[in-house]
């Protein structure tokens, strides 16, 4: 099925990569728009939860060695009500695909070309994930490998740029309206994106040393919760909290406040390259993890023949998955964290319960 394999260095970027993802451009609003000036905290506490999913993962991937999530369902399952969940699984992936595809769609639509068609840029970007996944996930990750250390350095460097502008009262007052607000902002990020790494678990097999993949796995998923916090926090100290709430994308427009020596500025070239490179690795993750479980319910040797008819069916998906940004909005803050617990934390805890019981059996 897949002949490639992966460095645990590899599966570590790409892990860090597919987290960051969207979530860079679109998380400080989301947790400022609840928390107001404890985003940051709603950050932090939403990260310690994430790692806590990866080994609840781990304890997964530790009875069923070398298998993908769909392997894994069949296997606890049996065959037909395996088929059943597997088909889910692919749903969601599917699902998550299309909504980072049009994230890119309407980021590029209403803040770089905006007078281009939504649809013509979708099928670019989609044609360079699909000529990704034909060339299969070794590829993708010596890619993750090149990419990488530019994602880091354009991140830094924003952060440096931006320091002069911090004002630390930005972030008083502490808790001024207790901690429930915080908690309930934090599950904004758990959904989105921790309990999406459950797509990982269609990855990991091919990592050439499964012991090492669990440490991996925690290390990829805390350096990219340390991009998140760090990005929270340095949006409510330069714009405050209102101002971030506001924005549909504080980051991108944090990053044209930068202004360094009077011709030094409009640097938020760099906060989008930051988002193409890891938003690209997301969708060719979530795409790839589609094309393979699809093609391990069907019994197929390889996934290339589906890659055309699933990228067809993700344009159309993209385009009528949400009409707008307000109803994209309402539904990432009221829906897809409910979704999102279900198919990355209740059927993981489903089918270790059942494994458990069918072996004291």
């Amino acid at each position: 099925m897949e002949n490639g394999i992966i460095g645990i260095r590899q599966f570590t970027i790409l892990v860090t990569l597919f987290t960051v993802g969207s979530s860079i451009l679109i998380t400080p609003a989301g947790l400022a728009a609840e928390a107001k000036q404890d985003a940051w905290i709603s950050a932090i506490l939403a990260v310690c939860l994430g790692l806590l999913t990866v080994y609840l993962y781990h304890a997964l991937v530790r009875q069923f060695p070398n298998q993908t999530l769909v392997e894994m369902c069949e296997g606890i399952f049996g065959i037909w009500i395996g088929k059943i969940v597997s088909l889910l699984y692919f749903s969601f992936f599917l699902l998550l695909a299309a909504l980072v595809l049009r994230n890119i769609g309407d980021f590029m639509t209403t803040q770089v070309l905006p007078d281009t068609p939504l649809q013509f840029i979708i099928i670019i970007f989609l044609a360079a994930v699909i000529m990704a996944n034909w060339l299969g996930l070794e590829t993708i990750a010596r890619a993750g490998e090149i990419f990488f250390p530019w994602v880091m350095l354009f991140f830094f460097a924003m952060v440096i740029f931006l320091l002069p502008q911090i004002r630390l009262i930005q972030l008083k007052p502490y808790l001024g309206e207790g901690i429930m607000p915080v908690i309930r902002a934090s599950l904004t990020l758990i959904g989105t994106p921790f309990m999406e790494l459950i797509v990982l678990l269609m990855v990991i097999p091919f990592v050439n040393c499964d012991k090492k993949a669990i440490k991996a796995f925690l290390v990829g998923t805390a350096i990219a919760g340390f991009i998140l916090i760090i990005i929270t926090l340095i949006s409510i100290l330069v714009l405050g909290a209102a101002m971030t709430a506001r924005q549909m994308y504080p980051s991108y427009n944090l990053a044209k406040k930068i202004s360094i020596g009077g011709f030094l500025e409009r640097l938020e070239v760099i906060m989008a390259g930051i988002w193409f490179i890891t938003i690209f690795f997301k969708l060719t993750i979530c795409f790839y993890a589609s094309a393979l479980s699809f093609a391990q319910i069907m019994k197929m040797k390889v996934i290339r023949p589906l890659l055309l008819p699933l990228g067809m069916i993700l344009i159309v998906l993209s385009i009528v998955s949400y009409p707008n940004t307000s109803y994209f909005l309402n539904f990432v803050s009221k829906i897809w964290f409910t979704y999102a617990f279900t198919f990355g934390f209740l059927l993981p805890v489903c089918m270790i319960g059942v494994a458990l019981f069918r072996k004291r059996v």
